[in-house]
């Protein structure tokens, strides 16, 4: 089985919610990223989400290796982006290796964490987040900004 997000944070770790993006940005990177922050702190919704994922993705894990599977926030963080960015495996391979912002996000410290993603290695887990699977985690993320501007509306008097 996956796991959903390492619990231990690594030394120099910045917590998701601590996650600092430039306002002025007009990029589409630091857009996606928001969103998928809003996701991670806000619990119910993650929770529906990693549900929604771990069901799609955990038939395709095998359990006789000895090698753990990307971790469920990594795959859809870095699934979000290619869909979003319209990307190939290439560049979201160097966004993965070189965006601070992104390997913050990633659960990547600033400090000793010289981990990168081989190429095969977002080929092999990216491409089993299915189409369907995004719908239906839209779904959950639309339904949460419905209940959010609900809440956020004066009461009628």
């Amino acid at each position: 089985m996956r796991t959903v997000k390492q619990p231990q944070s690594k030394f120099g770790q910045v917590n998701i919610a601590d996650i600092q993006f430039n306002p002025r940005s007009r990029d589409d990177i630091p857009a996606v990223l928001k969103g998928l922050q809003y996701i991670y702190v806000n619990r119910d919704l993650r929770e529906k989400v990693f549900a929604v994922l771990a069901t799609s993705l955990s038939g395709d894990v095998r359990q006789d290796t000895g090698r753990p599977g990307m971790e469920l926030w990594k795959v859809f963080v870095l699934g979000v982006l290619k869909l979003a960015l319209g990307c190939d495996y290439d560049r979201l391979q160097e966004l993965a290796n070189q965006h601070n912002t992104l390997r913050q996000m990633l659960g990547h410290s600033d400090w000793e964490d010289n981990q990168q993603y081989a190429l095969q290695t977002l080929i092999d887990n990216i491409s089993k987040l299915k189409i369907e699977t995004l719908l239906e985690v839209n779904q959950l993320v639309v339904e949460a900004g419905h209940e959010l501007v609900k809440k956020s509306l004066p009461s009628p008097s």
